[in-house]
């Protein structure tokens, strides 16, 4: 089982890996994989029972994948278990009002079959300034909050692919949560938004941990045999598990094996340096260098 760790000035206590929902609304022919079918929808619900199985309790969807199939998928695969896991999904904020927000979190409420959501969070990618004060000041925030008032959302987040245009947010005060992508290949993240949300005392859960299979793609091509000494995949996961500040990877998984194979991986890695300090800067890196020739 899995080792639970504090979220947060959220105090839940989730495990480290978490199932990534995208894949439970997706296609995904060369894998043999389509959760729209009847045999497909049974897999995608074994996937989400072999992960709860396995220690896995933080779930993470939104209503965009697969146009609600993602959610209604984990709201089906959770009966009976709901009060153990950690359902987090996303509303949208572009092109939104108080109401719509309403709406979004009511129909998401639906799919997933559930009284309530433990964390929602602000659908984004990179944020404008206009973005932030939209959220904070156009009603959508203050729909959560009644959400949060009425007992139908516990705690508030938001996502962010571009770590800089979210710092706005995660200093605002008004967040619990922070989602963001930092991996092996994209380590914005790693110079401002992550100290900041720590300060903060966010929960932070990381997308997009693997690289997507980006940076595995284009290993294949530069120096293809990476893979053949090294699961690029594994090394990427410990790369986002060996940074102190970051709470949760979020892996979207398919297969019972593939979430067993993650899982095994975060129980038995020991992280041998702290990835929040690694040097990344060419100065740095030169001052590290020569502090370890020997004296």
């Amino acid at each position: 089982m899995l080792p639970l760790v504090r979220f947060g000035k959220t105090e839940l206590r989730v495990s480290r890996l978490a199932l990534g929902g995208f894949p439970l609304g997706g296609v995904n022919r060369a894998r043999g994989w389509d959760p729209f079918t009847g045999d497909g929808r049974k897999a995608a619900i074994g996937a989400v029972h072999a992960a709860l199985d396995a220690g896995i309790n933080y779930i993470d969807t939104a209503p965009s994948y697969g146009n609600g199939n993602s959610e209604s998928v984990i709201g089906e695969a959770l009966a009976g278990r709901r009060d153990s896991v950690v359902v987090a999904t996303k509303v949208g904020h572009r092109e939104m009002t108080k109401e719509s927000v309403r709406e979004s979190v009511a129909s998401s409420l639906q799919r997933l079959r559930t009284d309530w959501i433990d964390v929602i969070q602000f659908h984004g990618g990179a944020y404008t300034l206009e973005d932030v004060r939209v959220i904070l000041d156009d009603g959508l925030l203050e729909a959560l909050r009644e959400l949060r008032a009425e007992g139908k959302v516990r705690f508030l987040g938001f996502t962010t692919e571009e770590p800089w245009t979210a710092l706005p947010l995660i200093v605002s005060g008004q967040f619990d949560v922070l989602q963001i992508r930092y991996n092996l290949i994209y380590q914005g993240a790693a110079l401002h938004a992550l100290d900041a949300a720590s300060k903060a005392d966010l929960g932070v859960i990381v997308m997009r941990p693997m690289t997507s299979g980006i940076f595995q793609r284009m290993a294949q091509f530069l120096a293809p045999r990476w893979q053949e000494a090294h699961d690029l995949y594994e090394v990427s996961l410990k790369f986002v598990l060996a940074d102190s500040r970051v709470h949760v990877a979020n892996v979207g998984m398919r297969w019972p094996e593939e979430i067993a194979r993650n899982v095994a991986l975060v129980n038995s890695f020991v992280p041998p340096f702290d990835m929040a300090k690694l040097p990344r800067f060419t100065a740095e890196i030169y001052r590290t260098e020569d502090e370890e020739l020997p004296h």
